[in-house]
């Protein structure tokens, strides 16, 4: 990262409480249960969890909603769920979490997406899907722009969130309408992809897969620890796309940050890691608030990388805390 002075860096994570962010995608609720492991099922062999706890929290599109608000900002979300039970613990997620849901859609074709992870004392034992994953209709997608477009005239957007699960929501209808809408409205647009469009996002401002992301959705295998293939891969895909510049996530390696001029990768700091649950969300989240600040692009990754590891330190899918961040931030600058 750039050398800045500490009042600097705390400007920076000021301004960041100014921001309204617009979040389109897949939203879902994580479901959690919580128990101890002490036998073996005489059913099958599998472990018997003795349930203990049990919780739910906002997940997908919707954990970078937390993760914008944890970090000062304002989310604004826009997404499409079921008529159904989960949707009424969906709202009620959301009104606990202060997070308004007027670019929330109902359907009655769909149902609400739910995780259900079951943990034995830390460890993930099991994870059930409830879940519809086809694209949702001409006529949705149409309501769903109406939404976002409405949104976007009614207030100030300094920045726009695809967050793609691959449930359905996001379609490459919406993606074009929204990306031409924000390119007139001078909105910067960041991506967070999935395999089934990830090469309907030509166009934006930041892309950020993870490397197996990158991998599928280009159909090619490289050498990660090769730094000129990577560079050539990225350098390819960002010229084709007509995309400004990509943050790829690399896990244990660090990120990889390419925005044509600056091309570096910055390493993963030690960490005890928990949980990646939920990593990639902070990350894009961090890195779109920086977008909208127009920060530089190794500045950008250094803070959304610091952000994703410290995330990695938690149980479950949890949204970053802005001191802890901040406080890194300003002891990896001194």
């Amino acid at each position: 990262m750039q050398q800045y002075n500490n009042t600097t860096i705390q400007q920076i994570f000021k301004s960041f409480n100014n921001l309204n962010v617009l979040i389109i995608g897949d939203v879902m609720i994580d479901a959690y249960m919580w128990g101890n492991v002490n036998r073996i099922s005489p059913e099958a062999p599998v472990p018997v969890v003795a349930v203990s706890k049990r919780e739910n929290r906002l997940g997908g599109a919707a954990n970078v909603a937390l993760n914008i608000q944890a970090m000062g900002a304002n989310p604004v979300l826009c997404s499409l769920v079921g008529d159904d039970e989960g949707e009424k613990l969906f709202s009620s997620l959301l009104k606990k979490q202060k997070l308004s849901a007027e670019g929330i859609l109902k359907s009655k074709s769909r149902i609400t997406t739910i995780k259900t992870r079951v943990l034995g004392g830390s460890h993930q034992m099991i994870r059930v899907d409830e879940e519809d994953d086809a694209p949702v209709s001409e006529k949705e997608t149409a309501a769903l722009f109406a939404g976002i477009k409405k949104l976007i005239s009614g207030k100030k957007i300094d920045v726009i969130i695809f967050e793609d699960y691959d449930k359905g929501c996001i379609t490459p209808e919406l993606i074009r309408s929204v990306v031409a809408l924000a390119k007139q409205k001078g909105i910067p647009v960041v991506v967070d992809p999935k395999k089934r469009n990830f090469m309907a996002y030509a166009g934006v401002t930041l892309f950020k897969p993870n490397l197996k992301e990158l991998r599928e959705g280009l159909k090619v295998d490289f050498d990660s620890g090769n730094m000129k293939e990577l560079t050539k891969t990225v350098d390819s895909f960002l010229k084709k796309q007509n995309i400004d510049s990509a943050l790829i996530t690399l896990s244990e390696k660090g990120v990889y940050i390419n925005d044509k001029k600056t091309k570096t990768l910055i390493p993963a700091h030690v960490r005890d890691i928990t949980d990646v649950s939920g990593a990639g969300d902070t990350v894009v989240s961090v890195a779109a608030l920086c977008i909208a600040l127009a920060l530089p692009a190794e500045t950008t990754a250094v803070l959304a990388n610091l952000a994703g590891g410290l995330v990695c330190e938690k149980v479950g899918v949890v949204p970053v805390n802005k001191k802890e961040l901040l406080a890194e931030a300003l002891k990896l600058n001194s």
